[in-house]
C-alpha cells in the first residue's frame, strides 16, 4: 500500500498519448498571472471579509486599564490575607465603583470599595474580593462588610493593563482574511480603521445551447442551467465580488459580447464553464484559442481534465472550465480559489486538509490525482470517517450529490483503488 493509503499501481500520466500537466504545474502557470488588487481604506464596521493589505496594531492597550475580573470589592490584599470563616475579616466600604466610573477613590486600612466587573481598579487597591467570599454578599455590600474567604493570591481577581496587548503590538498579520474575531479583536484595540486590498471582480459566463433557465419547462435535450449559480457561489465564498453572470449558447456570436461586458464591469477575472473540451461546439476553445488568448491543456486530475487559461491584454484572467457541475466545483476549487485569495492578498491559499479513514471502498482513475466530493461520517465522534458523496462516485455529471458533499477526498494519481479503512487526504470546505 502507498503512504497515503490505497493500493498502489504503477505507470506515466498519458492519455491519448499526451502526457499529462501536472495539477501544481498547472496551478503555478495560473498564479504567476495573478496581479494582487488594489490597496484600499475601510472602515473596521465595513471590513468583513476582506483581506488585510498592512498588519493591525494596537492603539492602545488590551486591558485598556487595571480592572476587576468580577462583582465584588476592591480591597488591600494585606488587610484580608487572613481572612476564614472562623475569623472573618471586617470593612468598611467607602466608595461604589459601577463599570464606566472614572472615581479613583483613596483606601485605607480596613477599607473597601465595592466594584463591578469591567470597573477600573482603584488605585490603593491590589485585589478584588467576589461577592461570594463575603457573609452577605451583594445583599449587604454598601456598608460594614464580613470577608469569610482569603484571596488565593495577591492580585486575585484583577486584570491588568496590558495583559493581552500593549500600543504597538500587532493584533491581526498582513494576509489574514478578516473575520469576526479578527475584527472584534482590532476594534477592542482601538482601530478603526484597516488596510485592505479590494474583492476581486469575477465575471461567470457558462456556455451550452442546452441550458436553460431553472425551473423553465425542459424541451427535448435541454437541461437547467445550474454552474452560472454554482460558480458565482464558489467565486463569493472565495471573497470575490462577482459583476456579471450570464449563458451564451455554443456559437461565435455570444461570447465575444458576454466578454465584452466582462471587461466593462471591470472584472479582473472571467470564469468560463464549458466549451474547453475535444468536442466539436467548443465555443470557449474555438473563440479564445485562436487569437492566442487562452491556451487549453489536459491536466491529471478527475474530474477535470480539459483546462484552460489565459489573459487579456489589460491582464483580466479567464479560466476555462469543464461544463459538467462535479468538474467546474473541482476545478475551480483547485485553481481559481486560491487564483482570487492571491488577487485578494490572503497569505493562506489552501485549504485545511485531514487525514481520515475511508468509510466504505472506491476505485480511482488510471495515472490522474481524483477529487472525490465527499461527506463526513461522524456517527463515531472519535474516528470520522469520508464517504462518496453519492452513490454513483465520481461521476462529473452527478450535480445533486453536490448537495452533500462537505469536502473533496484527494487520492492520489498512483492509487488505484481505495479500501475501507485506507487513510484518505480530505480536503475541508469550511
Amino acid at each position: 500500500m502507498d503512504r497515503r493509503g490505497g493500493h498502489i499501481r504503477r505507470g506515466a500520466r498519458v492519455s491519448a498519448g499526451r502526457v499529462l500537466r501536472s495539477v501544481e504545474e498547472h496551478r503555478d502557470v495560473i498564479l504567476a498571472a495573478v496581479r494582487p488588487c488594489d490597496v484600499i481604506t475601510a472602515a473596521v464596521e465595513t471590513a468583513l471579509g476582506l483581506t488585510l493589505a498592512e498588519p493591525v496594531r494596537a492603539r492602545v492597550p488590551i486591558p485598556v486599564f487595571d480592572n476587576s475580573a468580577m462583582d465584588g470589592f476592591a480591597v488591600r490584599y494585606d488587610d484580608v490575607a487572613g481572612a476564614m470563616a472562623t475569623a472573618p475579616v471586617a470593612l468598611r466600604v467607602v466608595a461604589d465603583l459601577p463599570a464606566g466610573s472614572p472615581l479613583d477613590p483613596p483606601l485605607g486600612p480596613g477599607q473597601a470599595a465595592r466594584i463591578m466587573t469591567g470597573s477600573a481598579l482603584p488605585t490603593a487597591a491590589d485585589t478584588v474580593v467576589p461577592f461570594e467570599d463575603t457573609a452577605d454578599g451583594l445583599a449587604d455590600s454598601l456598608g460594614e462588610i464580613q470577608v469569610l474567604r482569603a484571596p488565593r493570591a495577591r492580585g486575585a481577581h484583577c486584570r491588568l493593563r496590558g495583559d493581552d496587548l500593549s500600543p504597538g503590538d500587532e493584533v491581526v498579520a498582513a494576509g489574514t482574511a478578516l473575520g469576526a474575531f479578527q475584527l472584534g479583536a482590532a476594534a477592542a484595540a482601538g482601530v478603526a480603521v484597516v488596510r485592505v486590498r479590494r474583492r476581486p471582480r469575477v465575471a461567470v459566463i457558462s456556455t451550452g445551447s442546452e441550458l436553460v433557465t431553472p425551473g423553465a419547462d425542459l424541451a427535448r435535450g435541454q437541461i437547467p442551467e445550474s454552474n452560472s449559480v454554482l460558480l458565482a457561489g464558489l467565486a463569493i465564498d472565495a471573497g470575490a465580488e462577482v459583476v456579471l453572470r450570464t449563458t451564451v449558447a455554443d456559437d461565435d456570436n455570444g461570447l465575444r459580447p458576454a466578454l465584452a461586458s466582462a471587461r466593462a464591469a471591470a472584472a479582473d477575472a472571467v470564469v468560463f464553464s464549458g466549451g474547453v473540451s475535444a468536442g466539436a461546439y467548443e465555443v470557449v476553445k474555438t473563440t479564445l484559442g485562436p487569437t492566442g488568448e487562452m491556451t487549453f491543456t489536459a491536466v491529471a486530475m478527475q474530474p477535470g481534465k480539459p483546462q484552460g487559461f489565459g489573459a487579456l491584454d489589460d491582464g483580466t484572467l479567464l479560466f476555462g472550465l469543464p461544463g459538467n457541475p462535479v468538474s467546474a466545483a473541482v476545478s475551480f476549487e483547485v485553481f481559481v480559489r486560491p487564483a482570487l485569495l492571491l488577487m485578494a492578498g490572503r497569505s493562506q491559499l489552501e485549504r485545511p486538509v485531514l487525514r481520515l479513514a475511508a468509510g466504505t471502498g472506491w476505485r480511482t482513475p488510471p495515472g490522474r490525482r481524483q477529487y472525490l466530493p465527499a461527506a463526513l461520517d461522524r456517527s463515531d465522534p472519535a474516528g470520522w470517517r469520508v464517504v462518496p458523496a453519492t452513490a454513483g462516485g465520481s461521476g462529473s455529471h452527478l450535480a445533486g450529490g453536490l448537495a452533500r458533499a462537505e469536502a473533496f477526498a484527494v487520492v492520489a494519481a498512483e492509487v488505484e483503488q481505495v479500501e475501507p479503512g485506507d487513510g484518505v487526504d480530505v480536503m475541508l470546505r469550511a
